[in-house]
């Protein structure tokens, strides 16, 4: 079924997930759209970002930021249009930034928006490369990775939006820099259209062989967004004083225990000391919202320089958004996820 302009339809948690969600996590509902009250706006949503924290969000244990509620709506950025406005600062055909998550229709009293204009050019990069994974990128690799020309960078999903985003940064600012990726086809990309140095399969059954040999002088940063074994092949290679900035680690975020092996835990707290590390985690509104007039300063110039190139990977129909979803968290996606939940015009 297609957008309509007589209901609402939404994604709604069915239930929580344990280990890896399933379509049976997700249901599909329709509804009246809302009507504005006064100084509110209706949106109708565009493109629907999907991206690995909302598994977090599906779940009811500790975190930073509160849990998607059982037959609640599935959280997510968006990039909407007015439809009908009864607030000052906004007009119908206006484009916005808006955080009203996997629906068709929302309501918001302007607090929560993020203004595009009238007529962004490719609307859908406020999701990736000119948003929260691009910004992600930006603040936790400079200010947290601290790169200097001349080091070694190795970084995960090197093709996702945030990986791709943080090699290419590396490279402006001299660095060597590896990516790691699943698959050949992914890997060829890094190499060849983002200008990595080399990437990695992880597939791969001698990966931590190559990853090694991939970097003879030692790794000075990491970039962690997947953890796992990709973590596991990184730790030995790691030079002193290098700079681990922690955004995810989505290699564990459908673990239901502890990973099997030995406990590695005595070695992370011997290597940190050992070798001095610097190990941080972020979540970057929490931590760094007002410094995003400066990435996105430094983002759009990159950007007209084609010193950063941006693979979105579209998918179309909001019923289409759990499936997606799932894939996304065993690696099916190929650069920046995005639902296209209705036409941009209409």
């Amino acid at each position: 079924m297609t957008q309509s302009t007589q209901s609402n339809r939404r994604v709604v948690l069915a239930s929580r997930p344990h280990g890896a969600p399933t379509p049976a996590n997700f249901r599909l509902e329709e509804q009246a759209i809302p009507t504005p009250a006064d100084g509110q706006v209706l949106l109708r949503t565009v493109y629907l970002s999907l991206d690995p924290y909302m598994r977090g969000r599906m779940s009811d244990g500790p975190s930073y930021a509160e849990p998607v509620a059982v037959d609640g709506v599935m959280v997510g950025a968006v990039v909407s249009r007015v439809v009908e406005s009864k607030h000052a600062k906004f007009a119908k055909g206006d484009w916005v930034l808006a955080n009203s998550g996997w629906q068709d229709y929302a309501l918001s009293d302007g607090t929560d928006l993020m203004p595009l204009g009238q007529a962004p050019k490719n609307p859908s990069c406020a999701l990736g490369i000119l948003g929260m994974p691009g910004f992600t990128a930006y603040m936790g690799l400079l200010d947290i990775g601290k790169p200097k020309a001349g080091e070694t960078l190795v970084v995960a999903a090197a093709t996702g939006p945030v990986g791709a985003t943080v090699g290419q940064i590396a490279k402006i600012k001299g660095c060597r820099v590896v990516g790691v990726a699943g698959g050949v086809e992914k890997c060829r990309y890094a190499v060849e259209v983002q200008g990595f140095d080399a990437c990695i399969d992880h597939h791969a059954p001698d990966f931590a062989q190559q990853l090694a040999q991939a970097c003879p002088q030692g790794i000075d940063v990491y970039y962690e967004n997947v953890g796992g074994k990709v973590f596991d092949a990184v730790l030995p290679l790691l030079n002193t004083k290098a700079r681990i900035p922690v955004c995810g680690v989505i290699a564990n975020y459908n673990a239901t225990a502890l990973p099997p092996g030995p406990d590695r835990l005595a070695l992370l707290m011997s290597t940190i000391l050992i070798k001095r590390l610097t190990v941080q985690g972020f979540i970057i509104f929490d931590d760094y919202a007002p410094r995003y007039p400066e990435f996105s300063a430094d983002m759009q110039k990159w950007l007209a320089n084609q010193q950063i190139t941006y693979r979105e990977d579209l998918v179309t129909g909001l019923a289409n958004a759990p499936e997606a979803f799932i894939g996304l968290l065993q690696g099916s996606n190929f650069g920046k996820l995005v639902i296209q939940v209705g036409p941009e015009e209409q």
